[in-house]
């Protein structure tokens, strides 16, 4: 099995893409990101932890996501699924024709497979851009104990306070 794309790699591939949409500021508009990479949305009830979905097919890409979510965990599953669609050719699949599938549900979560890996770091540098982690930090003195502010601070951001309070720890770990 091969190792996962170092952060370093995601980061700059994440910072890219803000970058070409002049995205300066949280939060992130991830789906206009995402159906300007070429996706169509559709959000649908999914049966059981499945997130979501990227499907590449003759008639397009579509990114399907959960919609009994809360709309924080949606957003990190479209970042995750414009992980997928930008940096791996999916994994085929037939129904009735040739698809090429890669689902976001609990086993996507647990950093075992490199692309998952992968997409979910880059779903976060997406989301949760380390300039801008950094420049909370410094110029708020964010205090990553202080449940109050890291409420506040994942509200700015639109994504749950366990996803930054990952970020911010990674972020932390890269500083020191």
């Amino acid at each position: 099995m091969r190792r996962a794309k170092s952060a370093k790699t995601l980061r700059h591939e994440a910072t890219n893409v803000l970058e070409e949409f002049g995205v300066r500021k949280p939060p992130v508009p991830v789906e206009k990101i995402a159906t300007s990479l070429g996706a169509r949305l559709k959000y649908s009830p999914f049966d059981g932890e499945l997130a979501g979905m990227l499907i590449r097919g003759d008639e397009g890409t579509v990114i399907g996501v959960n919609s009994l979510h809360h709309i924080n965990r949606q957003r990190f599953t479209i970042a995750h699924e414009c992980g997928h669609l930008l940096l791996h050719k999916g994994k085929d699949v037939h129904i009735d024709r040739s698809f090429r599938v890669n689902k976001r549900d609990e086993k996507s979560s647990q950093a075992v497979d490199p692309e998952e890996i992968e997409a979910n770091r880059f779903a976060a540098e997406l989301l949760m851009p380390y300039d801008m982690i950094v420049k909370e930090l410094v110029d708020y003195h964010i205090d990553i104990e202080d449940e109050e502010q890291l409420k506040e601070l994942a509200d700015k951001y639109q994504v749950s306070v366990q996803a930054l309070t990952h970020r911010i720890t990674n972020v932390l770990d890269d500083l020191f």
